[in-house]
């Protein structure tokens, strides 16, 4: 079996703290703090697993982190543009 690239570990690790995520939520829907953790966890590995899904399987350490680096940004603009044009959006119904 061929050593797994630096892409596939981290998917797979991202995989699995999204099924943790989902437990610790599911477990404990009354402790506020476990029912916090657990949603910040799910949350981070998610936005994580959509940088981590679009590497290029074979890419090496340093260029996956790069990559990983540039669309998290990617996201980040996409957050901050959607923020601010909510006002100007919710004017144009009127």
């Amino acid at each position: 079996m061929a050593a797994r690239s630096f892409a596939q570990k981290a998917e797979l690790t991202l995989i699995v703290s999204m099924i943790v995520g989902i437990v610790i939520i599911t477990v404990s829907p009354r402790i506020l703090w476990m029912y916090q953790t657990g949603l910040a966890i799910l949350a981070v590995s998610t936005i994580l697993q959509i940088a981590v899904g679009n590497l290029p399987k074979d890419a090496d350490m340093k260029t996956s982190l790069v990559r990983i680096a540039i669309i998290l940004c990617l996201i980040a603009a996409v957050f901050v543009a959607g923020i601010a044009l909510v006002p100007v959006l919710s004017q144009l119904g009127r």
